[in-house]
C-alpha cells in the first residue's frame, strides 16, 4: 500500500539536518500524501518555514499563537495525523519527549498524538553513543514508537561515525512499509508458531565444536513473515549473526541440540504451527574435554553419538500441531524428502535446494519445493524473505482444507 491519501506529520528540530527535510516533504508529496510540518523555534536557525511551506503546500507553524492572536492547535493536528515523523530529532528533543517536557509545540503535539511516531535522531557521535540518548531510544521503543536508527558518515563536526539522520530515502520507505504491512491481512491472527533456526554447535572442548554453515536467514524471515501476518513467533535460534526486533517475536537463544530440543517442548504443547527450519547437527562428541585438546599426535579421533532428533519427537508428539519440516539433500533430493515427511509424521515438508546457484547456506535467495503426502508444489530462486511469503501462504492453503 502507498502513502497516497495519507496524512503525515513532520516535526523538525533543531540539527544541521534538518535541510534534509526538504527531500522527505518533496517524496511525500509526490507520491500523494497530505503534508503538515511543524517545528521547534530552534530548527528556524536552520530551514525556513517559506521553504518548507512551499515544498509542503501548507502554512508551517512553531508557535502555539500566530501574531494575530489565532492558536495552532496542537490537538487538532496530532489527532489530524495518521503517522508523526520526527526527524531530526535532536538530543535535547528527545529527552523532551520522554520526559515529558512540554516547553515547545512539537512535544505538545507529539503528547496529544494517538498516532504511530516515527523517530529517526540525529546528533554528532559522542552524543549519539552517550548512555542517556541510548537510554531514551530504548524508552522511546518502549513506548511503541519506531525508531529509524543513525546512521554512519561525516558528521557536522567533522568527525566520521554512527550519529547522522538517516537518509530521506530511508524515512520514507520506512514509513511506506509501514502502511504496507498494517494493510496485510492478518491470516495467523491469535496463532502462535513456533520456529526453530540457524545451526547447532556442538563442543569438542572449551573452544572448538562441531557445526555447519547454516545462517539462520531463513528462519529469521519466516518469524517476521508471521509476525507480520498477526502471529504470536516463539522464534528459537542457534548460534547465528542474525537479529530481530518485533514485539511479536519471542527470541530464545540456544547453543546445542540438547539444549534446542529442551527449550521447543517449553512451548510446543501450546503452539498451532511448528517450522523446523534450523540445521540441528546430526552428531554430538561423546565426551566433551574440559581443557582445549592439544596438536599432539598426527592423528585424532573423536568418537560421535547421535543427537536427540528433534523434528522427529515433535512428530511424534504431535497433536493439534501443524507441523512443517526442512530438507537439505545431496543426492536423491525427492525421495529422501518424501521420506523424511513419513518417518517424521509431518504434515509437510519443504526441500532445499544446493544445486542451484544463489541457493542454500549464506545466501540471500533460496530455491524449493514443497510436499505433502499428496501435493508438490515448486518454486523459482527467490530472496528469502519471499521463500518466507510462499511458505506461510502453502501452510495457510493447508489450512484452511
Amino acid at each position: 500500500m502507498s502513502v497516497s491519501g495519507k496524512k503525515i506529520l513532520i516535526a523538525v528540530s533543531g540539527g544541521i539536518a534538518a535541510y534534509k527535510i526538504h527531500f522527505l516533504i518533496r517524496d511525500f508529496v509526490k507520491k500523494g500524501a497530505d503534508v503538515q510540518v511543524i517545528m521547534t523555534p530552534d530548527a528556524e536557525h536552520f530551514v525556513t518555514k517559506l521553504s518548507l511551506s512551499t515544498l509542503s503546500k501548507k502554512p508551517v507553524y512553531s508557535e502555539f499563537y500566530n501574531d494575530n492572536g489565532t492558536w495552532n492547535s496542537h490537538v487538532e493536528m496530532a489527532l489530524w495525523a495518521d503517522v508523526m515523523i520526527v526527524a531530526p530529532c535532536t538530543a535535547n528533543t528527545l529527552s523532551k519527549m520522554i520526559h515529558g517536557m512540554c516547553d515547545n509545540l512539537v512535544i505538545a503535539t507529539y503528547m496529544s498524538a494517538k498516532c504511530p511516531v516515527f523517530i529517526a535522531p540525529a546528533m554528532d557521535l559522542d552524543m549519539y553513543a552517550h548512555p542517556s540518548t541510548k537510554k531514551g531510544l530504548e524508552l522511546a521503543e518502549s513506548f511503541g514508537h519506531i525508531i529509524i536508527p543513525a546512521e554512519n558518515g561525516e558528521l557536522a563536526s567533522g568527525l566520521i561515525g554512527q550519529g547522522r539522520m538517516a537518509e530521506p530515502a530511508t524515512i520514507f520507505n520506512t514509513v511506506e512499509n509501514h502502511f504496507a504491512n498494517s494493510n496485510l491481512s492478518k491470516s495467523l491472527d491469535g496463532k502462535t508458531v513456533l520456529i526453530t533456526a540457524g545451526p547447532t554447535y556442538e563442543a569438542l572442548d572449551p573452544v572448538r565444536f562441531i557445526g555447519n554453515h547454516s545462517s539462520g536467514k531463513m528462519g529469521f524471515s519466516l518469524a517476521e513473515e508471521a509476525s507480520k501476518r498477526g502471529a504470536k513467533v516463539i522464534l528459537i535460534s542457534g548460534p547465528s549473526v542474525q537479529t530481530i526486533n518485533d514485539p511479536n517475536v519471542e527470541l530464545h537463544k540456544v547453543t546445542s541440540a540438547k539444549e534446542m530440543l529442551a527449550k521447543v517442548f517449553e512451548f510446543y504443547d501450546k503452539i498451532d504451527i511448528g517450522i523446523a527450519s534450523a540445521a540441528v547437527a546430526d552428531y554430538a562428541p561423546k565426551e566433551v574435554a574440559k581443557e582445549k585438546i592439544k596438536k599432539n599426535d598426527e592423528n585424532l579421533t573423536i568418537e560421535l553419538v547421535k543427537n536427540p532428533d528433534i523434528l522427529k519427537t515433535m512428530g511424534e508428539k504431535k497433536t493439534h500441531q501443524f507441523l512443517v519440516g526442512f530438507a537439505l539433500e545431496t543426492q536423491n533430493e525427492e525421495e529422501n524428502a518424501k521420506g523424511k515427511l513419513e518417518k517424521k509424521n509431518l504434515d509437510m515438508i519443504v526441500l532445499n535446494s544446493l544445486r542451484d546457484e544463489g541457493a542454500g547456506f549464506k545466501n540471500d535467495t533460496n530455491k524449493i519445493k514443497i510436499f505433502t503426502k499428496t501435493e508438490k508444489k515448486e518454486f523459482n530462486l527467490k530472496s528469502k524473505d519471499e521463500v518466507a511469503k510462499d511458505i506461510l501462504n502453502f501452510v495457510e492453503s493447508q489450512l484452511l482444507k
